[in-house]
């Protein structure tokens, strides 16, 4: 391996890394497209852990923290991202410590709530479906889901066509 080559590709990942909050997988396709050689990009990678330019832990951390407050996804939805991140189960999970269960319950219903809104249902039960499917899609657990919806259906009333 030739030392200078490294080197470059050592700097200019630092300052990709250095930019963003970035997971090992998404540098290793970044040097790969720069055209960095194969069997310099582990090394690449290593430096920047041990140097703290990457951490795959702190990545999840921020990314949970980022998608379930100003996305507003669901677990579930975070946990597939991530693992197309190819990040391991140990590392997603220590980033889903991030999530404040009162916060979380508390953003859902918010969200069911605004749906309900514009939700046009010829019944509670087919109201509650569509809203039940809305959440599904933004990554929220059915168990999680139904204890909203249970919620909004005694607030809201149901509206017609």
């Amino acid at each position: 391996m030739n030392e200078d080559s490294i080197k470059k590709w050592i700097n200019k990942a630092e300052v990709y890394c250095s930019a963003a909050e970035r997971c090992p997988s998404e540098v290793m396709e970044k040097l790969r497209r720069w055209g960095a050689d194969e069997e310099q990009i582990p090394a690449i990678i290593a430096h920047l852990e041990k140097e703290r330019y990457l951490d795959a832990v702190r990545f999840c951390r921020f990314f949970v923290r980022d998608k379930y407050r100003f996305n507003q996804w669901g677990r579930m939805k975070i946990v597939q991202a991530l693992r197309m991140k190819q990040l391991d189960a140990a590392q997603i999970q220590e980033g889903l410590e991030e999530i404040d269960e009162g916060e979380y319950l508390r953003m859902l219903d918010r969200l069911l709530k605004q749906k309900a809104r514009s939700v046009k249902a010829a019944s509670g039960y087919e109201r509650n479906a569509k809203l039940i499917r809305f959440a599904a899609g933004r990554g929220f657990t059915m168990d999680e889901i139904m204890k909203v919806v249970k919620q909004v259906d005694a607030d809201e009333p149901v509206e017609g066509f």
